[in-house]
């Protein structure tokens, strides 16, 4: 089974921490919580999720991983000043690793270099960011374009969760309006 790095730090989106994580464990996924430092306690923008840290972004490589998801919330626009972060990410995607953001986690792939040419979504008010930074936005569900998978919000993580599943060669099980709405960026 993958291993799996979700980069956090305070004041994250609490459900899209949450469901994909819950969702690549009941995989048989192993996930890896990455913050700014190994052990820190970490509670989500709505005070209904506290996760501890499993290691700090100093402490790993993309190699000690097969994939890396971006959660959003306001943690994303904190953690993109972190460049042991943005190596992470950047590396992970050099390499040709799925990497996934979610609602502002796309901020992160600005940083990390991983959007220029791609087609992406997000929280709509990233769009002129991420337009700036070389991607072409779309308001899908789900975005898929090489090894970067991008969704807009809450509601769409039960499709941001397939996605994640596609790419570590996992069959998504599927539920009504899954996937609906969701892009191959490549080709458009």
């Amino acid at each position: 089974m993958a291993r799996i790095a979700f980069i956090a730090d305070d004041l994250f989106e609490d459900s899209e921490l949450r469901v994909p994580w819950d969702r690549l464990r009941q995989a048989g996924h192993e996930t890896v919580l990455v913050g700014l430092e190994k052990g820190k306690q970490i509670r989500g923008k709505k005070q209904r999720e506290t996760f501890t840290t499993d290691a700090a972004a100093r402490d790993v490589t993309a190699d000690d991983f097969d994939a890396v998801v971006v959660p959003g919330g306001y943690s994303p626009d904190h953690l993109r000043t972190d460049m042991d972060m943005v190596r992470l990410v950047r590396t992970a995607f050099t390499a040709g690793k799925p990497v996934a953001a979610v609602c502002h986690g796309p901020w992160m792939l600005v940083e990390a270099d991983a959007i220029d040419g791609k087609t992406v979504t997000s929280w709509p008010s990233l769009k002129t960011d991420l337009i700036n930074a070389g991607a072409r936005w779309v308001d899908r569900q789900v975005v898929e374009d090489g090894n970067v998978i991008t969704s807009r919000k809450p509601d769409d993580l039960e499709a941001f969760s397939d996605a994640i599943l596609r790419h570590l060669g996992e069959e998504a099980r599927a539920r009504p309006g899954d996937s609906a709405g969701a892009e191959q960026g490549a080709g458009i």
